[in-house]
This record gives C-alpha cells, structure tokens and sequence, in this order.
C-alpha cells in the first residue's frame, strides 16, 4: 500500500474531478460552489445524474485516505480486525498523540507515556504494519498537523476518527470527521455513506490587521451559528478576503468548524497554499494543483452573487474584525475582546486566570508561534514575564525543532513558557493538574478548540475561555480576563506604564525551510503475514470485541428510562475523556464511564440515576450492569443537539454494550447519530420537541411497529405511567435502507463481517 501522497495519486483524483464536475454540472445546469466540486469529484458515478440537494439524501463516496488517531484507532483497528479483511484497501495512517499526558514538560512527558502506554503502542504498530498502515511514533505530532503537513492536498477527501479532522480543509481538501466504524467499513474497501451536507457560506473582504487574526474569524462564526448551526452543512469561504489568510490559519479555521457541528470547512486554492505546499516538499502537487485550478476554487458566478448557492450567508470584512474571546464552558459564546471585561463583572467571572495555553493542533503554527514570540520579546525587553504558568504546546516535531531552530521556543521561555509534549495534551482532558484542590473554580485562557466543562483538566470547575494564540500570550502578561492588551498597560521593571504593540506581521512559512523529523514513522511491513497481532486476554487496556447480538425481530416494550440529559450533553459527559482514555481499547473496562458527565433532568444530578430495581440513586453505569444482567433493555433521553464534540464511537458503543437500545432527544449532532446507528441502536428524534417534556422518571417506553421499520416512516411510541394511564407520541428518524439493515443485524459490523464470510 502506498501511504505518501503522490503526484501520481493526485493526478488522477485530479483527472476524475475533471470528468465527474462536468458530468455533474450538466445535471444541475448552473455554476459550483468549490465543496459541490470535491464532492462530485468523489461520487459513485450513479449519483452524477440527480439534483442531490434536499433533506434526505444520501450518497456513497470514494476519499482519498483515512487518518487514524491513537485513541478511536485502537477500536477502528479492532473493528477491522472483527471484519476478517487481510489489508487495508486505501491510504491509512495512525498518529500518537492523544495518550501523552502533560504533566512537567514535553521530553519526560512523552518517555513517560511510551512506558505508560507501551502496550497500546504495541498493539497499534503491530497492527499498522500487518494491514498496511503508516504509524507515526509518540512525539512526532498530532494528527491534523501531521496530515496537514505531510498528506493533505487541495481537492482531496478524507475521513478521520476525530472531529477536528476538517483541519485538512485550510490546504483545500474534504476532511471530515467520522466514528470508527465509517474509518473500518471504508479501510475494507467500501465505499463511505453520507448525508449530502446543505452549503453554508462565509464572504470574506478586506485584510486583517493589528491585533486580529484568523482565529478570529472563526471565534466569530461560531458565535454566529451556535454550536449546532453547522450541522449536516459545509462552510465554505470565499471572496477576496481569503488571500490574506496563510494556509496555516485557514486550517485553524476549518479545525474549529467541528465547534458548530458543521460536516467540514474548506477555502479555495490560492497562492498562500501553494507557498504551504512548496515549503513542506511537495512542489510537484502544487504545479498540479495549478494546473487544475479551476476545479479548486467555486465558479465565478458563486462569488458574483452567493446567495443563489448557498442555504446561508456570512459576511465578514476583515478590516474590522476585532479580536474575539469566546467561553466559557461552550465555543459559541462570544464578544470582541473590548466587551470581556464587562463580560466578567456582570457574570462574575472569576477575573484571575490560573493558566495559559497556546498551540495544539489548531495554533501552533510557524506563524502563530512567530506571532506569539514577538510579543514575548516585547515583554522581555521591558523586564516582563508571564503573571501566571504558561504552557506551549506544538503541534508537530516538525514545528517544535523549526521553532527551537528559529528562536521562537527561547523568546517564549524567557517570559517563563513551559513547552509540553507535541500532542493533544490539556486540549483534550491529558493535563495534570495536582494544584487544583477539589471543586475548586478557576479560569483559564487557551488557543485550543473545545471548552466544554471538564473537557482540558477533568474538572468542571474550570472556566476555559478560548482565544487567539496573540491574545492569549498577552493575558499571560496580564494575568486577568479584564485585561485588554490593546487599551490596557503593563507595568515594566522600573515601573513604568507601557502597552505592548499589535503583533507584527509573521512569515507563513520559515524562511530557511521547516526541518525534517527524523525517526518518527514507521511504513507497514512489506511482510505482513509474518507480523502477529496479539491481545492478552487479561489485558487491563485491550479487549477482542465480540458482535452485538442482532435485533430479535419484536418490538421493544417497556424499557426503562435510564436518564433524561438535560441541557448540554456531548460526547464528553456521555463518554469522558481524561483518565478513561487509557480503556478506549477495553470496551467492558471503559463501560463504567458511561453518562458520567450528564445532567438528569429528574434529579439534577451528573452522572446519577435511579435504580428502577433497587430504587436507589446510583451511577449510570452501575445500573446499566444490573439491567444488562436481568436482561432489563434501557432507553436515553437527550436534550438538543445530544452527542456534540468529539467523533469518539465510544459514546455510542458504551450504552449499547450495557444493554441499550435506543437514543431519543430533541435534536443530534451529526457524528454521533451516525455512531448511534452504525452500532445498531435506535437513533430517535420526538416529532414535537415538547414531548421531552412528557417523560417522567418512572416510565415505561414502548416502541412499536418495528416490523415495518422504513425510510421516513415514523416510529409509534406509548409511554406507560405508573398509575396505569399512557400516552402516545410520534418518533421520527433519519434511517435510510442500509442503516436500517444495520439496525436488524445487530450493527454496520455484523453487515460486513456477514458480507464477508458469504
């Protein structure tokens, strides 16, 4: 299996592009937006010939390659291995980043977590090189920068099992996020199932100047859409403003599109990819993206007049966009920086920041961290150092040597920065922090991309606001939430006032080249069936999974409710992260995680339930053992957009390993319902939203007419109260032929492996 990206590769995704839009654009009969283009470039010829725009539509496509993350790898590469396939069918790679707890700084953290993790490690090389994926090594980078580094290229598309996979869209590819089971299906060989996304789209004028970056922009649109106003949409950005964007801080931009629940984001090629491209050594695919041009960018007609394109329109002049801080607690809330102070004193805020931090996957490019040390020097020159820790974390080995190279690392430093590991770190919830006393409240400032409570330390004490790298270095210096570095002063070491500068203008890229990590990958075996694939079955880390048993072919009736979410209920508090991370490759182990973050709209309560046997409150998890084990099915009610944040399957396998049966809420985040069906659970939504409301904590469900599950036919459901009455509700669903085939055998696993042995 070739892993590189190679020209050769690209020119035929390229030669296809040109083939498929054409066919396509004869269909529909007028100009396409750049996302319209990738998509057609990549569909099963059978859906060239239909207007694909509506609800309801779903289409298979081919990508280009699939990325793999160390934590949703281990149960992809479990998952594959349950499918019985011998070899990957396309492009795979697997990438280290997520087990690496911060802990004091970046060489001993990592030493500590290959020692730590080393059976995980193991298992995911063993198994990359028997299949035929790449591996990349704890250290080398996190995924989206590796990808964006090393793999991406303008017109491509790709899945990923993370959610910020749509990184890949700052360098013009399709990057999507996706669960585990859509990563396995399509390494097998099929092809990828999808909802045709609707179009949002971001007109972009003017330049950016001062303090303002394109952290910004995105900051911005989110609080514009919600974190549910990108949902089953692609946000596409046009207009001449794109050209003053580095490709780096296009990606920072697509990274955070995951924030507002989009598909994915994506900028047109131009000349600041081509820079991106040349510079980290693929000059040959930027001569073929210049070449093909015209099938990387929308018509001239979207740009011309964009309402006739797209479902939605945002504009953006970038000449007065402010700096924004968004948080806490959600990515959505946001207000231009000249608005947090009062922010803070009307919300009560606590105003004293605990901690800092820059980088990650979204922020630590060559820019960024240029941009960051200047200020950094400012600061030094008048004998400032940081208020408060300040933790950097790069994105890749490839940034962390350029950047220690250039000076940029020593600048940081010299006002008192800590640099952790090159992986995910405090972003996602890997982040000790011994000084915290238990419930205790503080406020941090990060240039990552999720805040959710609890989501970078564990705690959900913790206000997490979310800025620009820039913005954030300067609260550093400042040590307050109150503090604005374009109207406020610092104090010098001789005591006198002084501002510091709008950050100057960084170059995208170095100028003496990025430098080349060495030793950090690892290609698969040109001898695969000499590598042996073991898990111990006493393992505490990894557990061969076994399939779920397929749908009995009768209604449910009666299940118990388990829980009613209510509010804000993410992957996070279904599935959390933090310490559960190491048990993402033992199903059962991982299991006692289950709701453990949720609200109960019944108890107001996180995490606890009432027993129905017992009659006790106790965890989520603990009950769920108990009516798995007196074979007692169970149902989930969700609040609105149920299962946002991250792409983690395990948020859908949990609940249907300890005996659940259906998820019925308002409204779902786009992964997560997909999730939810993949492994044969019943994704629901109440046809009026107020019937939430109706479900009390001791009654019965029923779901009926099962026999006849179809497309867009909804499901009957009659609650059972307890003083005998009941009452009937209408459910619908999103169900299409195959997930309905899904559903009935057991889960999309059990279709393959059934495709595969007859």
């Amino acid at each position: 299996m070739q892993i590189e990206t190679t020209p050769e590769l690209v020119r035929s995704v390229y030669t296809k592009l040109e083939k498929n839009i054409t066919n396509y654009r004869k269909t529909v009969n007028r100009a396409l937006t750049l996302s319209e283009k990738i998509l057609a470039g990549h569909l099963d010829e059978e859906y060239l010939e239909k207007i694909l725009d509506g609800d309801t539509n779903y289409v298979f496509l081919q990508p280009d390659r699939v990325a793999l993350q160390d934590v949703t790898g281990q149960m992809v590469m479990l998952q594959f291995m349950q499918s019985g396939m011998k070899s990957i069918a396309l492009p795979t790679t697997v990438h280290c980043d997520h087990l690496i707890q911060a802990r004091t700084e970046g060489k001993s953290d990592t030493k500590l977590a290959i020692y730590e993790n080393n059976e995980v490690y193991n298992f995911l090389e063993s198994a990359a090189s028997k299949y035929g994926a790449g591996f990349w090594k704890p250290g080398a980078g996190i995924i989206h920068q590796v990808v964006l580094e090393n793999y991406a290229f303008p017109g491509g598309l790709m899945i990923g099992t993370d959610s910020h996979t749509p990184n890949a869209g700052g360098l013009g590819m399709l990057a999507v996020g996706v669960g585990g089971v859509d990563a396995a299906e399509t390494m097998a060989g099929l092809h990828w199932e999808l909802l045709y996304p609707k179009r949002i789209g971001v007109y972009l004028t003017g330049k950016m100047n001062g303090w303002t970056s394109a952290k910004d922009i995105i900051l911005y649109v989110a609080g514009e859409l919600s974190v549910s106003g990108g949902t089953n949409s692609i946000i596409e950005y046009f207009g001449p403003g794109v050209e003053s964007i580095s490709c780096t801080g296009k990606a920072t931009i697509t990274n955070m599109g995951a924030e507002v629940g989009a598909t994915c984001s994506i900028f047109p090629y131009d000349k600041r990819m081509e820079l991106y491209l040349r510079s980290t050594g693929r000059s040959k695919i930027a001569e073929l993206a210049n070449e093909y041009k015209e099938f990387l960018i929308p018509d001239k007609e979207v740009e011309q007049d964009p309402e006739q394109y797209f479902d939605r329109i945002i504009r953006i002049d970038l000449s007065e966009l402010e700096p924004y801080v968004v948080g806490p607690h959600t990515p959505d809330l946001a207000r231009p920086i000249s608005k947090l102070a009062d922010d803070v004193k009307s919300n009560n805020y606590l105003d004293e920041i605990s901690v800092a931090l820059i980088g990650s996957c979204t922020n630590s490019s060559y820019e960024d961290m240029s941009r960051a040390s200047g200020l950094a020097e400012q600061a030094k020159s008048k004998g400032v150092k940081a208020k408060i820790p300040f933790l950097v974390t790069p994105g890749s080995e490839q940034i962390r040597s350029t950047i220690e190279r250039d000076g940029q690392i020593d600048s940081l430093k010299s006002i008192g920065a800590t640099v952790l590991a090159n992986a995910c770190g405090p972003c996602i919830g890997q982040w000790h922090r011994p000084e915290l006393k238990q419930g205790q409240q503080n406020t941090i400032v990060t240039s990552f991309n999720r805040n959710f409570p609890g989501r970078n330390d564990g705690k959900r004490e913790t206000m997490n606001f979310i800025a620009s790298p820039e913005i954030v270095t300067a609260f550093a210096l400042g040590g307050s939430l109150s503090f604005n570095p374009i109207e406020d002063h610092l104090v010098s070491d001789d005591g006198i006032e002084f501002k510091l500068e709008p950050p100057k203008i960084a170059p995208d890229v170095p100028e003496n080249g990025f430098l080349i990590s060495n030793d950090v990958y690892i290609a698969p075996s040109e001898s695969p069936d000499s590598i042996k694939v073991v898990i111990d079955p006493n393992s505490e880390r990894l557990q061969k999974l076994e399939p779920f048993e397929e749908w009995n072919g009768q209604d449910f009736e009666n299940l118990t409710v388990m829980i009613k979410a209510k509010g804000k209920c993410t992957t996070d508090h279904i599935s959390p992260a933090g310490p559960w991370l190491r048990l993402r490759g033992h199903l059962d182990k991982l299991s006692d995680n289950l709701l453990l973050g949720a609200v109960n709209a019944f108890n107001n309560e996180i995490g606890n339930a009432k027993n129905r046997i017992s009659k006790n409150i106790e965890n989520c998890a603990q009950i769920a053992r108990q009516y798995k084990k007196d074979n007692l099915p169970w149902v989930i009610i969700g609040d609105n957009n149920y299962g946002e944040g991250s792409s983690r399957e395990h948020a859908a396998m949990t609940p249907r390993f300890l005996g659940c049966v259906a998820v019925i809420t308002k409204s779902f985040a786009r992964i997560h319902e997909t999730n939810l069906k993949k492994q044969g659970l019943l994704a629901l939504t109440f046809a009026n939203p107020m019937d939430y409301e109706k479900i009390l904590e001791d009654d019965k469900i029923s779901l009926k007419g099962l026999s006849n599950f179809s497309e867009k036919k909804p499901i009957q459901c009659i609650i059972e109260r307890m003083d005998g009455s009941s009452e009937h509700i209408i459910l619908n669903h999103s169900y299409n032929k195959s997930q309905i085939e899904w559903f009935k055998a057991g889960s999309a696993m059990n279709v393959l492996s059934n495709k595969k042995h007859n």
